[in-house]
Formats: C-alpha cells, structure tokens, sequence
C-alpha cells in the first residue's frame, strides 16, 4: 500500500528525473508498433493532438490513479480502458489546459483541485492518427467524480499498489488494427485489458516511479 501523505513526499522527484521515454513505451508496444512508427514520415503526415492526465488521489488514505471505461462506439478506441482526456481545442491556451478541461468535462474533477506535476512523452497512435500528450497530476483531497455518460461507460479506480505489482503486466492474443493475431503486452486491472497507447504511458509512469521510490 502508499499512503497518500507518503506519495506527496516524492512529487518533487518525480518533477526532476529524466523520464524513461521510449525505452519505457517499447515494453508495452503491440509487435511492429514501433517499426510502424519509425516508418512514418512525419513531415507529410500531421498528427491530430489530444492531451490526457493521469490523475493520482487519495482514497481512504492510500493512493490511487484514475482510469475510465469508454463507451462502446464504432470507432477504434470504443470500449477501452484510457486516461480522462481528449483533442485539442482552439480555444485551450496549451496541451496542460487541454487534459485539464477534458478531464473536468468527463469524470467532473475541477482543474482548480489538480496540482499539475509535469509532462510525460508523448505517443503517437497509427489507427486514429492522434499525437497524445501525457501530464501527471494529483489531488490532495478525495474526489468526487461525476462521468460523462455519453463519453465514459465507467471509472476505474487503481490503487497505487496494484499499480506497482510487477504480476499484473500480462500478454494475450488479439487483433489489432494494424496486424492480424498477434501477442500483444498490457496491464491487467481486474477484470480490464489495457493496452496500446494507455499501456504505454503507464509504463513510462511506472517505470518513472521506480527511479524515485
């Protein structure tokens, strides 16, 4: 378990070390994923921007991390696992603003109750042609959460200690968009999958935490 005073002492380190970045993606990347990437040219090909926020609170006293259920839609991410967030509006200052804003608007945590640590490495997903901006931020009080009912399907609370437990990165077979049946790694929260870009970004996190606990 972490208690959430003991989390809070570790935010300043976690502000000052060098983030584990694609070293820490590529443990969680789908088979070909990053050949994939590497092969774009992104001179020609301008990604759409979306920023999230992996969000950490307190919960009776420990630690934990949000995470929502999407909706079922005909779309590539329906029904996954993700972080509260979402694209860029012109209307947003900066990518911060933006996870901050589409955080309220879909699990209805007030960006004024958010202490933004940092940014995370961004990463890019091929089906949907989205750039995704990671930040960390946390709150220092219990949180009330109020979902977006046409966007969010359901909240998933994880408790740091899970997070952290090395026995529940897991690999299983699925088709994704951009490969037949393929191995694919992942994160398995309870009766959740997680996987691509979300599992990606929880492994910079995690990796990133290990270097400062």
């Amino acid at each position: 378990m972490m208690h959430f005073e003991e989390f809070l002492k570790y935010t300043p380190k976690i502000q000052n070390v060098e983030l584990p970045a694609t070293h820490a993606h590529a443990k969680m990347a789908p088979a070909n994923r990053l050949d994939l990437i590497k092969a774009i040219d992104f001179t020609k090909v301008t990604p759409k921007q979306a920023a999230v926020l992996m969000l950490f609170y307190p919960k009776a006293s420990q630690t934990h991390l949000a995470l929502i259920l999407r909706t079922s839609y005909n779309g590539v991410h329906s029904s996954q696992i993700a972080f509260p967030g979402g694209k860029v509006e012109d209307f947003d200052a900066d990518l911060k603003e933006t996870a901050l804003r589409e955080t309220h608007e879909e699990i209805g945590v007030n960006p004024n109750h958010v202490n933004v640590i940092r940014a995370f490495t961004e990463v890019y997903i091929p089906p949907s042609n989205f750039m995704v901006y990671p930040y960390l931020g946390y709150s220092e009080s219990e949180l009330e959460f109020n979902l977006q009912e046409d966007e969010v399907a359901g909240l998933v609370e994880f408790p740091f200690a899970d997070f952290m437990n090395d026995k529940i990165i897991v690999n299983t077979t699925m088709k994704t968009s951009y490969a037949g049946s393929i191995e694919v790694p992942g994160f398995q929260v309870r009766e959740h999958f997680v996987w691509g870009a979300t599992a990606m970004m929880l492994s910079e996190l995690k990796e990133t935490l290990k270097l400062v606990l």
